[in-house]
C-alpha cells in the first residue's frame, strides 16, 4: 500500500500525528495486538510504522512548532500560523494546501471544557488566542471547528477526524450542530454519530474522555459500504483492547521504572512544578493512585498538576514512599501517562517546563491515535477499493 497522506490541523506537539505514523516506543502492557509490535524488551515495545505520512501540520504556538519539528525531523511541513489565516490565504490563491487523504484536527476545547468557562460558540478569545474586543464572530476560538470544516472543503480528503473534549456533548445542540455542519461539506460526507472514546480503553494509563467526529467522502465508497456504515455493521472507530473499569494499564505500570528526578539525566524528568499544596478543596491537590488510572492530564493547571505522591501529613496513601520527597508529577511522568515516547524531548532551552506541561496536556495520546490509525489502515481497502471494483463491473 502506498503512503496515505495526512494533513494535521491544531497539531500542537503532535500526539495524534505520532499515533498516525507509528514507529514509537510505548509500554508493553499497553499493546494487546502483538502483530503491531516490531521489537520489545522487558517493559517497553516499539510499535510498527503505519502507511500514514504527515505532509502538513499547523498551530499558532511557537513552542508546538519547536517541539514537533524536534521530534519529527521534518522541514517545511509545520506552519506556525492560524488555520483562519491559512484558509483566507487559500481563498485568495496565496497558499496551496498539499494533497491529503486524511485531515485531522483537535479544534480548541477550552470553550467546551467543563474545566473552562464553557462559552461554546460565543468564545471570549479570537482564533489567535487574544481576547475579543467586540462581539464574538466566526473567527472566535469557539468557532474554529468551522475553519476546520473549510479546510476539509478545500482539501477534500477521503476521511476526516475531528476531536474535542467530552464536555461538548453536554452543551445543548452543539454536538449535533457541528456534526451536521460537517455532513454538509460540499454535500458529500457521511459523518458517523460522534462517539466519546476513553483513552483508558486503548491501553492509555489515564482516564481521558474525548469526543470524536469521523467523516468519509460519500462519492468514494459504494452503496453497500454506505449501508454498512449507516447500520453500524462497519465502523470507523477502533475496537477497544482494554476496559477502563476492570482491565486497564495502571500508573505504576508506566512510571515504576523511572528514578527520582534528582537522579535522572532526562531534563524533562528533572523538571516538575514546585507549586505548594493548597489543601484538598483545590484542583490538583491529590496524588496519583499507583494501582489505578491517572486522572486526566490537564493543560491549564497553573502549576497545580497532580502529585506523584503526597506526604503522610497531607493525606498521602503510598506508604512505601513516605520516605521520599512529596512532589508533583514531572514533565516526563505526564508525557508517559499520555503515552509519549521517552525520546520526545519536551523541555529545552527553548521550551520551559510550564509550556511543556501545556503541550502535553493539550495532546491526543499517541497510543489512542495509533489505535485509530491502525483500524482505518486495516479497513482502507474495504472502504475504497470496493468502489472501484463495483464501478468496473457496472462498466
Amino acid at each position: 500500500m502506498r503512503n496515505i497522506k495526512v494533513a494535521s490541523f491544531f497539531s500542537g506537539c503532535g500526539g495524534l500525528d505520532i499515533g498516525f505514523e507509528g514507529d514509537f516506543e510505548t509500554n508493553s502492557t499497553s499493546i494487546r495486538n502483538k502483530s503491531w509490535i516490531q521489537n520489545t524488551n522487558e517493559k517497553k515495545c516499539k510499535v510498527k510504522k503505519t502507511t500514514f505520512e504527515t505532509v502538513f501540520a499547523c498551530d499558532i504556538k511557537k513552542s508546538a512548532k519547536i517541539a514537533w519539528e524536534s521530534y519529527f525531523k521534518k522541514e517545511n511541513v509545520f506552519h506556525l500560523e492560524s488555520i483562519v489565516d491559512l484558509i483566507k490565504k487559500a481563498h485568495n490563491n496565496e497558499f496551496i494546501f498539499p494533497h491529503a487523504d486524511i485531515v485531522t484536527g483537535g479544534f480548541p476545547c477550552q470553550d467546551f471544557s467543563i474545566a473552562g468557562k464553557r462559552n461554546g460558540f460565543n468564545s471570549h478569545k479570537t482564533h489567535s488566542n487574544t481576547y475579543v474586543t467586540d462581539e464574538p464572530s466566526i473567527e472566535s476560538r469557539g468557532m474554529l471547528y468551522y475553519w476546520l470544516r473549510e479546510a476539509i472543503s478545500i482539501i477534500k480528503p477521503k476521511i476526516f477526524i475531528a476531536e474535542n473534549v467530552k464536555g461538548l456533548v453536554t452543551m445543548g445542540d452543539i454536538k449535533n450542530i457541528i456534526a451536521d455542519d460537517f455532513r454538509n461539506i460540499n454535500g458529500g460526507y457521511i459523518v458517523l454519530e460522534p462517539r466519546v472514546l476513553n483513552a483508558a480503553d486503548y491501553g492509555v494509563p489515564q482516564s481521558r474522555e474525548r469526543v470524536f467526529f469521523i467523516g468519509i467522502r460519500r462519492d468514494l465508497i459504494n452503496d453497500l459500504t454506505i449501508n454498512m456504515l449507516i447500520n453500524n455493521e462497519l465502523s470507523l472507530y477502533p475496537p477497544q483492547t482494554h476496559d477502563y473499569k476492570n482491565d486497564f494499564v495502571s500508573t505504576s505500570d508506566i512510571l515504576s521504572d523511572l528514578p527520582e528526578p534528582e537522579d535522572s539525566s532526562d531534563i524533562s524528568h528533572q523538571k516538575y512544578s514546585k507549586a505548594k499544596w493548597y489543601g484538598k478543596h483545590c484542583q490538583g491537590q491529590t496524588e496519583i493512585n499507583p494501582a489505578g488510572l491517572s486522572p486526566t492530564i490537564r493543560a491549564e493547571h497553573h502549576g497545580n498538576i497532580e502529585y506523584r505522591r503526597l506526604s503522610k501529613e497531607h493525606g498521602g496513601k503510598i506508604i512505601n514512599e513516605f520516605d521520599l520527597l512529596e512532589r508533583r508529577l514531572s514533565v516526563r511522568e505526564c508525557a508517559r501517562l499520555q503515552t509519549f515516547p521517552d525520546n520526545y524531548n519536551f523541555v529545552s532551552d527553548k521550551i520551559s517546563a510550564s509550556e511543556a506541561y501545556k503541550l502535553i496536556g493539550n495532546a491526543v495520546p499517541p497510543l489512542l491515535g495509533y489505535h485509530i490509525a491502525q483500524h482505518i489502515q486495516s479497513i482502507w481497502d474495504i472502504l475504497f477499493l470496493n468502489k472501484s471494483k463495483t464501478e468496473k463491473k457496472v462498466a
